[in-house]
Order: C-alpha cells, then sequence, then structure tokens
C-alpha cells in the first residue's frame, strides 16, 4: 500500500480537502448577499436571524466515534487541521448519522485492525450508507495500554474491559498476566477507561489508548499490552460529498453479488490495471452465498474515470469514493 508520510505531504491532501470546502462557503456568502441586496433593509432586519450557531463560519465539524481519548480521536486530530470542531459520537452509526443530516462535514470511523481484522459492524454501517463517500485513509499505530485507579495491583484485578478490538489485541498479554481475569465489551476504549475512573474499583481495569490514562485520571498498569508492536488500525475519513481532486491513488468499491461471482469483478479490477488492497465480505442477508464485498484497490499513478467505470461495468458494483491514505509514523520511527 503506498502511503504519505511527514507532515508535509499530509497537509497537502488535508488542505485541498479544506479549499473545496472554503470555496463552496465563499459562494453561499456570496448568494447569501445576492439575496439580501433584493429585500427591503427592514423587513431584513425583522426577518433574518443568523446567529453563531448557524452560520457557517468554514470551520469543519468531524464527527467520530467518542467520547473523548479514542484512537478515532487521535485519527481527526492527526488528519484534521487544529481549530476544526469535533463532535464525538455515542457510535460509528451516529457519527455517519452526523454527516447524512447535515450535522457534521465529515466522519472519521475504524475499518481494519491488524491483529483484531476487519470492524466488521463498522464495515456493515458503510456498506448501508449509500449517500456517504470514502475522502481519506489514516493509517494509525496502535499502542494498547492497561490502566486502572491509582494504586491498583495487577493481582487486584478481576475485570479487564475494552473495546472488542482492546480486547481481541491483547487478548496473549491477558492470558499470560491475568488468567483470572474475566472481559468485559465495551462501545470504545475510552469508554472503558471512563467506566474504570467512576467506578473507582481496584478489581477493574480498562485497555485503552495511552492518552486515556491522564485525561480519566487514571494509572498505567502496563504498556504495550497487544501481540506485536506491528499492530496498526485503518481508519475511513467520510464525507457526503466525493473527493474530485485528480491523481488520488485509493479507492473504494462495494460489490453486491454470489460467492461464484466475485472473481469476475476481481478480473475487471486487474484488467483495468488496478491493485487490489483489501476485500472484505459481509453477508447480504437474503440466501445463504450471497454477499456484500468491501473492495479497496490502488493506482500509484493515480486511478482514472476509466478505471472506475471498467470495475462498476463488471457488475453490481458501487463505487464509493477516491481518496489518499496517510500513515502516522509510530513514536519509535
Amino acid at each position: 500500500m503506498k502511503t504519505l508520510k511527514g507532515e508535509a505531504e499530509k497537509t497537502r491532501v488535508v488542505s485541498n480537502m479544506k479549499l473545496k470546502k472554503i470555496t463552496k462557503v465563499k459562494m453561499s456568502a456570496l448568494m447569501l448577499l445576492a439575496a439580501l441586496l433584493s429585500f427591503p433593509a427592514a423587513a431584513y432586519a425583522e426577518d433574518t436571524a443568523i446567529t453563531e450557531d448557524t452560520k457557517d463560519t468554514g470551520v469543519a465539524r468531524v464527527s467520530y466515534l467518542g467520547p473523548a481519548g479514542t484512537y478515532t480521536e487521535e485519527a481527526v486530530q492527526f488528519w484534521f487541521q487544529e481549530g476544526e470542531k469535533l463532535i464525538p459520537e455515542e457510535t460509528v452509526n451516529d457519527a455517519i448519522s452526523a454527516v447524512q443530516a447535515g450535522d457534521a462535514e465529515y466522519a472519521v470511523i475504524p475499518q481494519e485492525n491488524t491483529l483484531g481484522g476487519p470492524t466488521v459492524n463498522y464495515i456493515d454501517s458503510l456498506i448501508a450508507s449509500e449517500d456517504i463517500y470514502v475522502v481519506g485513509e489514516i493509517v494509525l499505530p496502535i499502542s494498547q495500554t492497561l490502566m486502572g485507579i491509582p494504586g491498583t495491583k495487577l493481582s487486584e484485578i478481576k475485570t479487564v474491559c475494552s473495546h472488542v478490538q482492546g480486547l481481541m489485541q491483547s487478548e496473549e498479554w491477558r492470558k499470560q498476566n491475568l488468567p483470572d481475569a474475566k472481559a468485559q465489551e465495551m462501545s470504545s476504549t475510552a469508554a472503558a477507561a471512563s467506566h474504570v475512573a467512576q467506578q473507582k474499583d481496584p478489581s477493574i481495569a480498562a485497555v485503552a489508548a495511552p492518552g486515556a490514562a491522564p485525561l480519566y485520571g487514571l494509572e498505567v498498569l502496563a504498556e504495550n499490552v497487544q501481540i506485536t508492536d506491528a499492530n496498526k488500525t485503518r481508519f475511513y475519513v467520510l464525507s457526503k460529498t466525493p473527493a474530485e481532486e485528480e491523481g488520488l491513488t485509493h479507492a473504494v468499491f462495494f460489490a453486491t453479488c454470489g460467492g461464484d461471482q466475485i472473481d469476475d469483478i476481481i478480473v475487471a479490477l486487474h484488467d483495468s490495471g488496478l491493485e487490489m488492497v483489501t476485500l472484505h465480505d459481509r453477508p447480504e442477508g437474503s440466501r445463504l452465498g450471497s454477499y456484500h464485498y468491501e473492495i479497496e484497490a490502488e493506482n500509484p499513478d493515480g486511478i482514472t474515470e476509466e478505471q472506475i467505470n471498467a470495475v462498476c461495468a463488471a457488475g453490481a458494483v458501487r463505487f464509493a469514493g477516491c481518496f489518499e491514505a496517510v500513515e502516522k509514523e509510530s513514536k519509535a520511527a
């Protein structure tokens, strides 16, 4: 997978998205001014009320899986510039719905982890959102951390709570170091840290991002509790508007077909000059052997309209956006 590394290249990609948004804001402002000039001044003063809450300031609103302290929030902060409005949501569905309703311009959601594999429920949410496009990808190094209330000893821990991915990624470490502790699934790693802080119980610990410990007043009990230091998670940046920049190197397609038909789509992908990056399947739900497929492909020279059309012509295939992938380097790099 080709990725963009370094602050300068990341800024170029994000700035292009930002420039498009600002241009639209300026056009909206000009249209508003033209409309106001056609109204009598008295009618304008009486009938219009533009507040700070409704006025478009050009600041992007970004919804994501919250609360504060999740890895998704870290991905958001890496991709977007300072000053954007971050909107933590309780679920990934809520984050996507915020974009669909116009309450946010972008959403950031997890897609796949090195150890835990695809986040299938989030893939299902994206497959079901036909009016949403992928406009960016962040690959984030993941360092899972065990944390508890200050003074907690490992021997006291009876329950470890985390997001399902955090539990999967730390499973081997927990078997070796906390063999008798039960696992409790939470909506996010940060929600797990918040729960531990609220309970104030030394028998409960959380697996979460390192930054969640100081945020919720917890003590780090063990670092790097994942299986491998190569642990990474892929996040998608979503929008209602597809990215239109030329030369974008990644694309996502969704296909619905029988397992015996996916080969035709893969061949069409290859014949068009695209290289497959990932392929995930989810049950379509009406009959055995029928699936929804999420397909990510790349072309280092830039994906063309002809290539997109060639893949979509192969069957029941929906184009879901072109984008660049940006990888955050680990602290050890």
